[in-house]
């Protein structure tokens, strides 16, 4: 009987610990808003202005900053910066010039993100 509640707390444990670590990677990495914004935002271009390391990886994967000029529909372009988790092989797609889709925040449109994974 013992075992089995030994086991129960460390299985416990260890998912607790592993959903702690997801949170905090969202929260470095920018996916727990760019989850949300893909989920509930409206779509819209976004050109690449300008694009540079924020120092953070994820698998050997780096968390990219991007600043964007965005052109959505009924408004004057803007400008809004994001980043997001970058798999290595899709940087030389998305170099300054590039036009990527993206959505945006409704409620505040300077919150954005690349819509590039969408299947």
């Amino acid at each position: 009987m013992m075992r089995r509640s030994g086991a129960r707390i460390i299985t416990l444990i260890a998912l607790s610990t592993c959903f702690a670590c997801t949170s905090i990677i969202n929260s470095f990495t920018g996916g727990d808003i760019t989850l949300e914004i893909r989920k509930n935002g409206l779509p819209a271009k976004g050109k690449v202005l300008k694009i540079w390391e924020t120092g953070i990886r994820v698998n050997h994967d780096p968390v990219v900053g991007f600043l964007l000029e965005i052109h959505a529909e009924g408004m004057a372009p803007y400008k809004a910066e994001t980043k997001e988790l970058i798999s290595i092989l899709w940087i030389p797609r998305i170099q300054p010039g590039a036009l990527l889709p993206v959505k945006y925040d409704p409620k505040d449109p300077s919150r954005i993100a690349l819509d590039i994974f969408r299947e």
